[in-house]
């Protein structure tokens, strides 16, 4: 297949490019770039995008969609990664969102939709809990009806950014005699001012707490906040993560490193010349390239193939290899830094220009911080199943 774009998708790229030059403050792209993004970058981008109607493009059009085909979707996540633009918060866009258009009712879609997609409301995803990670269906959090509401009584763990939420999407037992562990599940959508919650910081090895857990006490959630049909909430989860994996690959975001690698590289004497030019740093370099290559070439393919509407099972080879480049990546930051990226905390340019000092002192911290993902999304070794069982037939 041809894995060029065409001419028409040139221009759309470069649209693409035009808007997110203009219209994203410098600012924000250099903490993005940093990693040091805060919650109101992220609440400030997703407004503007919002503005020119690049916020959720694969929403139904009735909702702000745009229609685009899988390539141009591509196009544009790709282009946001390379540009450091903080993306679309997932949870509003890529996660409830698309649930509630789907499957929400008329009064759900309008009371939540346009606020969503604007950021005016933070969402928070309530799915895994201490026994429930990757197998999601053990979940034990319970929802009992009573009258015209539910309460609900456990536990949500690993809630990325859940200091912010103002309402979760929340998953919960509402049939415990169900035959199968995947049955008996409801998907709800939850205030986070109702009373009965309490929300703990959980703090990570990089020193930040960018995720969370919440316990629920006989909260109440109004029966008008069931999205769906009860009990069939874990159908509405597996459309929910259909399409998690291609974009945890962040083809875009390992390419953008890997340039910021190769400036640092330039620029950092080692006594022999600059490190670029040291022959065991350029084979690690070369054979980065090559994976990212690869990377991306399976990524058009599988965005092909989604053009016919064939979902493929090699998102999970995309989400495997994606994440492991990207620790890569952090793995030789912290090298190119060496001592300097022990100054943990110490990050001063992180609000100035991009510098190699700034690029230093975050190093170990994103080194740290990226150990995550060969855990979310569904852990690396389960991918590495599905692969031997959908791709390898073993």
């Amino acid at each position: 297949m041809n894995l060029g774009l065409s001419n028409e998708e040139i221009a759309f790229r470069d649209d693409i490019r035009n808007a997110l030059s203009q219209d994203i403050s410098p600012d924000i792209r250099r903490r993005s770039a940093l990693g040091h993004t805060t919650r109101d970058d992220i609440v400030e981008t997703q407004q503007v995008l919002n503005k020119h109607g690049l916020a959720v493009p694969h929403w139904p059009v009735e909702w702000g969609g745009k229609n685009w085909t899988p390539t141009q979707t591509h196009i544009y996540v790709s282009e946001l990664q390379r540009a450091g633009v903080p993306n679309p918060l997932a949870f509003n866009v890529s996660m409830v969102g698309p649930i509630i258009a789907e499957f929400g009712t008329e009064e759900q879609k309008e009371k939540f939709l346009p606020v969503t997609a604007n950021l005016d409301i933070w969402w928070s995803q309530g799915f895994s809990e201490p026994e429930a990670g990757s197998d999601l269906a053990a979940l034990k959090t319970t929802a009992v009806r009573d009258g015209d509401e539910y309460v609900v009584n456990g536990q949500k763990t690993w809630t990325t950014l859940g200091q912010y939420g103002d309402w979760m999407f929340l998953l919960a037992r509402t049939n415990p005699d169900a035959p199968k562990k995947q049955h008996g599940i409801s998907f709800f959508l939850l205030d986070l001012d109702t009373p009965g919650i309490e929300r703990r910081p959980i703090k990570l090895i990089d020193g930040g707490s960018e995720v969370n857990e919440f316990f629920f006490d006989n909260v109440r959630i109004p029966a008008e906040n069931l999205v769906g049909e009860e009990n069939r909430g874990w159908s509405y989860a597996k459309f929910l993560l259909g399409n998690e994996r291609n974009s945890i690959a962040q083809v875009g975001t390992s390419q953008r490193i890997f340039a910021e690698i190769s400036d640092q590289a330039r620029g950092r004497d080692i006594g022999t010349g600059p490190l670029a030019d040291d022959p065991t740093f350029r084979s690690r370099m070369h054979a980065v390239k090559l994976r990212l290559l690869a990377l991306e070439a399976t990524q058009l393919r599988v965005t092909g193939a989604s053009e016919n509407g064939q979902a493929s099972p090699v998102s999970s080879l995309l989400k495997l290899e994606g994440t492991q480049l990207l620790q890569e990546l952090s793995e030789m930051r912290v090298a190119i830094a060496g001592s300097d990226s022990l100054l943990v905390g110490g990050g001063s340019g992180v609000t100035s220009e991009l510098h190699a000092a700034a690029a230093d002192a975050v190093a170990a911290t994103q080194y740290l911080n990226l150990r995550k993902l060969s855990i979310f999304g569904g852990s690396n070794e389960i991918q590495r199943g599905v692969i031997a069982k959908t791709i390898l037939g073993l």
